[in-house]
């Protein structure tokens, strides 16, 4: 059956293995990079468009790709639901639909214990492909962003998901932000195989194959359009026109084309030859605002705990809204000795912080940190602490990509008048082209 699934999923999607031609459906829109832009379109670089569409955004494309997410999405969530309980996490018992919705709502969001590839591939993999919903539409970054998290956030962990399980903490923040690194790659990656003829290592199965798993919906829309022979959805990526050529002997040709455009200096004279891939932009917000961090941290918890200081593996997923503030969601683990007993304890701790920067046009950077979060204690939900932080650190970046910054935060609970503390160094990688 999952063999059959996919088999018609690449059939919708225009796939051709015996090297058939296929009638591909026209195409919608074109990219924000190729619209005609007012000058003064980056003044509020994180203004949101997405409702208004202001600068010629095909919003009548995203409403057709939103109601198709919208259809598929039910398809993937019976997908889940059919998963080994301890794959999905996905609980299964006899209270009403409706009810369980809402006592996983109220009960949430939490720390979530599914498997890492879910959370960590699975979630940014179809985060992904909300943003490029947006992204094709003809959409900057940042719309696409949003988009992705309003969809995630409120179609699927407070939609769909939460009628199986509480709305995880991590999904919210890894979905949207990590979706968009991997939607932008997928997204020229997908040009890529277009200004190919549609092929990947000569074959057009394999792109058939590629377009589809880069982004399932819009091949499933095209797909569906050749099968009922009409645009029942608007889909496509604006980069592929469809052309009729008279032939000499009367009759006519379909040609896909690719059409792209780039400009460098002014007038038409710095007109070049179409190319595929990249296309430079002045947007100041893209993928280079999206940071990861690992790292190493040394936990002193406090006495009352009755647990040995220990190290800890840490990361932090992140916006670098500007060079002075920044935003992320930090996760710390380790397994720590039991004072007198010797017994090993599963800590783990989670924040979400904001970032201060002095001497932000600076390499070194002095900064202030400060969040909420929570620390657990033998992955038990029960045994958990809510806590505020602060602290101080210095950041170091030496190249446009890459820093490095080391950092110390107290963590206080006022319900368990307890304090512990945490020393970190962590090794920060700025996505795309990082800090410009």
């Amino acid at each position: 059956m999952r063999i059959c699934t996919v088999a018609l999923a690449l059939m919708l999607a225009g796939g051709a293995w015996a090297g058939e031609e296929v009638e591909r459906s026209p195409i919608t829109n074109s990219r924000w990079e190729e619209l005609s832009l007012p000058p003064d379109v980056y003044d509020n670089p994180y203004a949101v468009s997405l409702f208004s569409a202001p600068n010629g955004e095909d919003r009548a494309r995203l409403w057709s790709q939103t109601k198709s997410v919208a259809a598929y999405g039910v398809g993937v969530a019976g997908f889940i639901a059919l998963l080994p309980e301890d794959i999905s996490n996905w609980e299964r018992d006899d209270i009403g639909l409706f009810d369980k919705w809402w006592d996983n709502v109220a009960d949430g969001p939490v720390w979530d214990r599914d498997v890492w590839y879910i959370n960590y591939i699975g979630h940014p993999y179809f985060g992904g492909v909300y943003y490029q919903v947006a992204r094709k539409s003809g959409y900057r970054q940042w719309d696409a962003f949003v988009y992705s998290f309003l969809m995630s956030t409120f179609y699927w962990e407070y939609g769909l998901e939460a009628f199986a399980e509480i709305p995880a903490i991590q999904d919210l923040v890894v979905t949207p932000v990590l979706g968009w690194v991997y939607g932008e790659w997928a997204f020229n990656k997908e040009q890529e195989i277009w200004a190919n003829g549609g092929k990947v290592w000569g074959s057009e199965g394999w792109g058939s194959t590629a377009l589809f798993f880069l982004d399932p919906v819009d091949s499933i829309g095209r797909g569906i359009n050749n099968l009922v022979g009409r645009q029942l959805i608007k889909a496509g990526t604006g980069y592929v026109t469809l052309n009729e050529l008279t032939m000499a002997d009367g009759g006519t040709d379909t040609q896909v084309q690719l059409q792209l455009r780039y400009r460098f200096g002014g007038g038409d004279e710095g007109m070049r030859p179409p190319k595929a891939g990249y296309m430079p932009s002045d947007d100041p917000v893209d993928t280079g605002i999206v940071g990861l961090t690992l790292g190493s941290t040394w936990v002193e918890p406090d006495s009352k705990w009755g647990v040995k200081a220990g190290p800890a593996a840490v990361m932090t997923l992140g916006l670098y809204f500007t060079p002075s503030f920044s935003t992320r969601l930090s996760y710390a683990r380790g397994d720590l000795d039991e004072k007198g007993s010797g017994k090993q304890l599963t800590y783990e701790n989670y924040s979400l912080d904001t970032q201060y920067y002095f001497m932000a046009d600076q390499a070194l950077r002095p900064y202030v940190i400060g969040g909420f979060g929570e620390t657990m204690w033998e992955q038990d939900r029960d045994r958990k602490t809510f806590q505020v932080n602060g602290g101080a650190g210095l950041h170091w970046r030496w190249h446009a990509n890459w820093a490095l910054q080391g950092q110390w935060r107290a963590f206080h609970s006022t319900s368990t008048s307890t304090t512990d503390s945490m020393a970190e160094l962590q090794l920060v990688y700025r996505f795309g082209g990082g800090e410009r």
